[in-house]
Formats: C-alpha cells, sequence, structure tokens
C-alpha cells in the first residue's frame, strides 16, 4: 500500500499549477479588457469634448456682421490641441469635413492602455484605442 501513496504524490499539485495559470488568464482578461473598455470609453469622451471646443470657435468677425457662423479652422485646431494637451492626450487628428455646405469639425484621439495582467502572457503590455466625434457650430437654437 504504501507504493501506491508513493505513485500518487505530486499529481494534485501539478493539477493546481495547470488550473492556477488558467484562472490567472480569465483574470486578466476580465481585468485588461475592464481597462481597456474604460480608455475606450475616455477616447470618445475626450473627442466629443474636443470636437465640441472645436465647433465653439467660430469666425466671430463674419458672424458679428451677421453673415454664416463658420468655424475658424486655425483657432478650432489651437483650442482642440490645448484642451487635449490639458487632459494628457497626445495623439490626436482634427479634420473639417463639409456635409450639405455646413463645415463640421472631426476629431480622432489615440489613448493608450498599459495592461496590467495580460503582458504577463505573452499580450503586447500597451494597445492604442481611439475614440472619435463630429461636432457643428451651432448656428440657432435648439
Amino acid at each position: 500500500m504504501n507504493a501506491r501513496r508513493a505513485d500518487d504524490t505530486g499529481r494534485v499539485s501539478v493539477f493546481l499549477a495547470v488550473t492556477m495559470v488558467g484562472v490567472l488568464a480569465i483574470i486578466g482578461l476580465a481585468f485588461d479588457g475592464a481597462g481597456q473598455l474604460r480608455t475606450l470609453q475616455r477616447a470618445d469622451n475626450l473627442a466629443a469634448e474636443a470636437a465640441r471646443t472645436g465647433g465653439q470657435a467660430i469666425d466671430r468677425a463674419t458672424a458679428i456682421e451677421g453673415g454664416p457662423k463658420r468655424i475658424n479652422q486655425p483657432q478650432a485646431r489651437r483650442a482642440i490641441a490645448e484642451y487635449l494637451a490639458a487632459a494628457g492626450a497626445t495623439r490626436h487628428t482634427v479634420s473639417f469635413p463639409t456635409v450639405d455646405g455646413e463645415t463640421l469639425v472631426r476629431v480622432e484621439v489615440t489613448v493608450t492602455y498599459r495592461r496590467s495582467m495580460l503582458g504577463l502572457f505573452g499580450f503586447d503590455h500597451t494597445v492604442a484605442v481611439s475614440g472619435e466625434a463630429t461636432a457643428r457650430a451651432l448656428t440657432e437654437a435648439p
């Protein structure tokens, strides 16, 4: 009977070690997946606020004279860059698409998320997520 017990020694330890690696991988997926989703939401929020900031940069001289309310593109770019710099976002692109004769401001923000656990399992330690938003200059009461 003692010989039989000697053969079983250590089998549970190997099983637990393999199982714990799987459990840690699942926890890592949940933790870093949630973190990446939060970063994506932050990128979308930053893009929306930056687009609103750019949409407020209208050509005041033309608007005061009764002309159309147009976005002042250089001023909008500066306002967006200042807003995103204050928020800690360094990578962004700004464009001014025209839809039905109206110039809009479109902002895409890229934020980097540092993975806490998945890097231990061979995944990249960082991942870049992007958010985008479009705004227009309000010219009439809602």
